[in-house]
């Protein structure tokens, strides 16, 4: 099937994956990978990030890393200089990167809402302000947000998070609308409840396991490669119809009644 290969092929494409050197972005920079992306993992923690790129080159995937700090701009303009010199193009963005801080709401710090606020929403905004005219000169491109279930339903004791995902959500939406004429899609993916560093206070949880388990129509919680289609699918030109949309990965947790 000839067609179908080459229409979810990634093959010379250049790929920024944020927070890619751990849970849901390594399971999604390596979907990028395995399609023929060249992928740009971002992290913080440089000696996790070296052990990840060295695994995937172990397996002959074309990865790189670069160290730095998405909530500063000096961060991203050093990206964005990177990219220029060393790639020459960008192709696809994956704003993944996010962090999440619980608290009960008379305890919620301001420190932990700012923060929760750069990375988790600032972040994808000033990324996309600054390789946009990138991609854009480079024919077009596909930028994907990672959102959450959070964007959709209340979930208490973590206010940031909710508030920074629901508005990654409409985000997604302006900034479709603003760069489809210059050849960009922009969508976004949520996740469901996933087995990673992030939930895993709530997987060890056996009552609060049973619970999300329970409501989720496939009966179990997702791991990181149950994103590898639907990235494939948002990043290459077999959606090259489809932007400004919110795709749930979760199971049927969001729409499961009573």
């Amino acid at each position: 099937m000839p067609y179908l290969d080459n229409l979810f092929s990634l093959s010379g494409k250049i790929a920024i994956v944020t927070g890619g050197n751990r849970g849901l972005g390594k399971g999604i920079s390596e979907a990028l990978l395995r399609a023929g992306a060249t992928v740009v993992i971002i992290g913080t923690n440089v000696e996790r990030t070296k052990v990840a790129v060295t695994e995937f080159n172990t397996q002959e995937l074309d990865a790189h890393s670069f160290q730095c700090d998405i909530a500063d701009p000096k961060g991203i303009n050093a990206l964005t200089d990177y990219i220029q010199k060393s790639h020459g193009r960008l192709d696809i963005l994956v704003n993944n990167a996010g962090i999440t801080q619980s608290a009960p709401l008379t305890e919620y710090t301001d420190e932990a809402w700012d923060l929760t606020l750069k990375v988790d929403l600032y972040a994808p905004f000033a990324l996309t302000r600054t390789l946009s005219p990138l991609m854009e000169s480079c024919g077009g491109g596909s930028i994907i947000n990672i959102t959450s279930i959070s964007a959709e339903r209340g979930v208490s004791g973590n206010p940031a998070y909710a508030a920074a995902k629901g508005g990654l959500r409409q985000l997604t939406k302006a900034l479709a609308d603003e760069l489809a004429p210059k050849g960009i899609r922009v969508n976004s993916i949520g996740p469901g409840y996933m087995r990673t560093d992030m939930t895993s206070q709530s997987w060890e949880n056996p009552e609060r396991r049973t619970k999300v388990t329970e409501k989720t129509m496939l009966g179990r919680w997702g791991v990181p490669a149950d994103l590898a289609g639907v990235a494939v699918l948002l990043a290459s030109d077999a959606s090259s119809y489809i932007t400004g949309q919110e795709i749930y990965v979760d199971g049927g947790w969001l729409a499961k009644g009573m």
